[in-house]
């Protein structure tokens, strides 16, 4: 039998406009052959098992997506053990309030002046550091309204995809609840 690898399927990019359907993308990628296809709220979260590599997991999704939803913008896909890393390695313990931290996953490294660039906007008690190739945000007064959250995605030069702690912490819930079946 065939070894099966839970996936966290992160959307880049999903809201406002840019929509992914939760019970159609539930729907399509069982159809598809993933097994336990889970969705989490409709802004780009998925899980699945899957007896494919990483790779062939992404490059099959995004096909179902740009083909079913016209969805076509970068997917990332850590497993249970990296997701895990994501938590672990939180560098904020005793600010965890859910809504005001974020992780934010990079398909590659950033440029040491990129971030310096961010971390300048940073006002009051936000603070952003980056962790084992994750970049973590603190926002207290909101990220909706930091100007370094706000500058980020444009200069961080890099592909990214970012949830927030609340976020974070419920995936890793449906992926031990999926590992468990």
């Amino acid at each position: 039998m065939a070894v099966m690898t839970t996936y966290l399927l992160l959307f880049r990019g999903v809201g406002g406009a840019t929509q992914l359907p939760v019970a159609q993308l539930r729907e399509a990628l069982t159809k598809a052959g993933f097994k336990h296809a889970t969705t989490y709220i409709n802004s780009g979260n998925a899980l699945v098992r899957s007896a494919l590599s990483r790779e062939e997991t992404i490059t099959k999704v995004a096909a179902i997506c740009k083909k079913k939803f016209g969805f076509d913008k970068p997917i990332f896909a850590p497993t249970l053990a990296e997701w895990e890393a994501v938590i672990k390695n939180h560098p904020f313990p005793n600010k965890a309030e859910g809504k005001h931290v974020h992780a934010l996953l990079l398909a590659e490294t950033p440029k040491p002046d990129a971030i310096e660039r961010i971390q300048a906007l940073a006002v009051g008690a936000e603070e952003l550091k980056m962790v084992k190739g994750v970049c973590y945000i603190h926002t207290p007064n909101g990220f909706g309204t930091s100007k370094m959250a706000e500058k980020f995605d444009k200069w961080i030069g890099v592909v990214n995809t970012g949830r927030n702690w609340n976020t974070v912490l419920k995936m890793h819930e449906l992926e031990i609840a999926i590992e468990a079946k």
